[in-house]
């Protein structure tokens, strides 16, 4: 799958988040601890404006962002919607370890081993993918493309 591919799939991803991250906010009011099921809403639209924004870049204006670098986009968007879940599925759970300043907030009084364990994990995975695609993104534009380079 080259570029340009996976760029129209990471476009989608981010266009799907919003969609998911408006939906979620019918919810909030409904769960047991809805400051972190605001979170979860604002998880899903924020991230998925900012997958929308990689991919119209990569899609629109002349770039040297390789398929590998790609790949590694696309899989950021994939991990991010193991994060979003997870925030989603705090607002029953109640989690603090990972998110202790809207635990806090939320009143949160900790979940069981395993659900802190999956909010973890999902927000290490999602973040430092996070941190590489948009670092390869900026590297693929402060390179000059070539013609030939260009998907």
């Amino acid at each position: 799958m080259n570029t340009q591919a996976k760029s129209h799939q990471i476009l989608v991803n981010g266009l799907l988040l919003v969609m998911v991250g408006f939906l979620w906010g019918f919810v909030v009011p409904h769960t047991p601890f809805p400051r972190l099921a605001l979170g979860a809403h604002v998880q899903f639209v924020t991230n998925g404006l900012v997958f929308i924004v990689m991919a119209i870049l990569l899609l629109t204006l002349p770039h040297n962002v390789g398929p590998k670098s790609s790949a590694v986009m696309l899989w950021a968007a994939r991990l991010t919607w193991l994060m979003a879940f997870s925030e989603a599925a705090n607002a029953w759970w109640g989690t603090t370890q990972m998110l202790p300043i809207a635990a806090g907030q939320a009143s949160a009084t900790g979940g069981a081993a395993w659900q802190e364990l999956v909010v973890k994990l999902a927000h290490i995975a999602a973040g430092l993918s996070l941190v590489v695609a948009w670092g390869l993104l900026v590297a693929g534009f402060l390179k000059k493309p070539t013609v030939a380079e260009n998907p």
